[in-house]
């Protein structure tokens, strides 16, 4: 392996502003998984989980297989860590044909792995990290690679950075650099450039190895260009051009994924009102399977709901369970309202569900179903149900709720209002 050149001369002013305008990147690594706030809550998991492995293989029952052990369970918990670490698991699966990684048929491999993790979690010094990680290197022990530094890292995060395929290519591509995947004295090499790399711009990302990681991690997923390493002002100026255009594509990016989430919170509200309203109407009400933990207020949004569906209404239906908001006539399971709220997805889905449930369920005997829509949506709402395939749709009687109507009268209907006679009168049959 080549020597890497000096990153702190040759780098540092393009870099820094890479580095600034990476920071700034809603969509970047360092403010979807650096900044999330749960990720220090799945370092503790995850320590607890390797203190586990370790225990289970110093007894002799961790077993032979990796499905089902409690390595799977902790490299699974990694690997959900956003998508810096997606696909961490791959190289901890267990290959047959090829029998590696040979940690699970081979007893003193095993122990050789368990020992490695025992003492990077009892140590505390980098010297030690390092002698610990050498130590499994000698062992030679195939298809166990610099892979495992992704444990190691939530052990150690201001000793190892994480490695994978990505944070190689952007580290290469930074650096000029040939580090290679599979090799523990090429990710050492590795590791002693980005703490050189951390200690020059430390004011901009941190101690925790896990931001200039997830940096290169970026660069090396082709979200950034590397800036160039010569001197050379016709390469930084394609390269700031380069830079411009990741930033307008991101801005973009993010001013489609705000309205997302702006439609989302709406959609929220509304799923609140009417579950505050079918709860003041003496309803027992199911808000959707997949929305009952959504925040909402001071609580979430399935506080004070129906935990499971009753058997009449379908409970086995997937399309039944993801129904908006049911309420049911309290104590008989039977089904009164059924509401999907359409803030600015498709109406066809919601329609579907709502047949689902009319056709499959028990209906009491004044039940209504509502399409729950903004007011500029209504000709949307009775082109959809004008198709053919919704011709058993003018036998169910659904009916357009708009959320102007919705939210001018609601207030009323829980004060003075009762069953389901105040909504038929604020909708519209279409």
């Amino acid at each position: 392996m080549r020597e890497l050149p000096n990153l702190a001369k040759n780098m540092s002013d393009p870099l820094a502003s890479l580095v600034t305008r990476w920071k700034s990147d809603p969509h970047g690594t360092y403010r979807t998984w650096f900044l999330w706030d749960q990720r220090l809550k799945n370092f503790r998991s995850i320590r607890r989980g390797i203190s586990q492995v370790v225990r289970e293989i110093e007894v002799g029952t961790f077993g032979v297989a990796y499905r089902g052990s409690s390595l799977e369970t902790v490299v699974r918990s990694v690997a959900e860590q956003r998508q810096i670490f997606k696909g961490a698991d791959h190289a901890f699966l267990w290959k047959p044909k090829m029998r590696i990684p040979d940690i699970y048929e081979n007893a003193e491999n095993q122990r050789a792995f368990g020992r490695l993790l025992n003492a990077c979690n009892c140590c505390t010094t980098a010297d030690e990290v390092i002698a610990a990680i050498r130590k499994i290197d000698a062992v030679g022990i195939k298809g166990l690679g610099p892979a495992v530094a992704n444990l190691l890292y939530f052990i150690h995060p201001t000793l190892v950075p994480p490695f994978n395929t990505a944070i190689v290519n952007g580290f290469n591509a930074l650096t000029g650099g040939n580090v290679k995947l599979g090799r523990w004295d090429h990710y050492l090499t590795m590791r002693e450039a980005i703490l050189r790399l951390n200690d020059t711009h430390r004011q901009q990302l941190s101690n925790d190895l896990g931001a200039v990681a997830g940096l290169l991690f970026d660069v090396g997923s082709g979200r950034y260009p590397a800036p160039p390493r010569a001197d050379d002002s016709a390469a930084t100026a394609r390269w700031e051009a380069d830079l411009q255009r990741v930033r307008d594509e991101t801005a973009a990016a993010h001013k489609a994924w705000t309205q997302a989430q702006e439609g989302d919170a709406t959609h929220t509200e509304v799923q609140g009102a009417l579950r505050d309203l079918g709860q003041s109407l003496d309803f027992d009400v199911w808000i959707a399977s997949n929305d009952r933990s959504r925040s909402f207020r001071d609580g979430m949004l399935g506080d004070g709901c129906l935990a499971q569906l009753p058997a009449s209404a379908g409970a086995g239906l997937d399309s039944v369970r993801l129904i908006d908001v049911v309420w049911f006539e309290r104590g008989s399971g039977q089904v009164a309202a059924a509401f999907e709220v359409e803030h600015s997805t498709s109406i066809y889905s919601g329609i579907v569900r709502m047949l689902d449930l009319a056709l499959g369920t028990q209906f009491a005997a004044s039940g209504r179903l509502f399409l729950v829509a903004p007011d500029n949506r209504r000709e949307e709402v009775a082109q959809q149900l004008r198709r053919p395939a919704f011709s058993r749709v003018s036998e169910l009687g659904i009916r357009y709720l708009p959320y102007g109507q919705l939210t001018e009268h609601a207030p009323a209907i829980r004060r003075f209002g009762a069953g389901l006679k105040p909504l038929v009168e604020i909708s519209e049959a279409l």
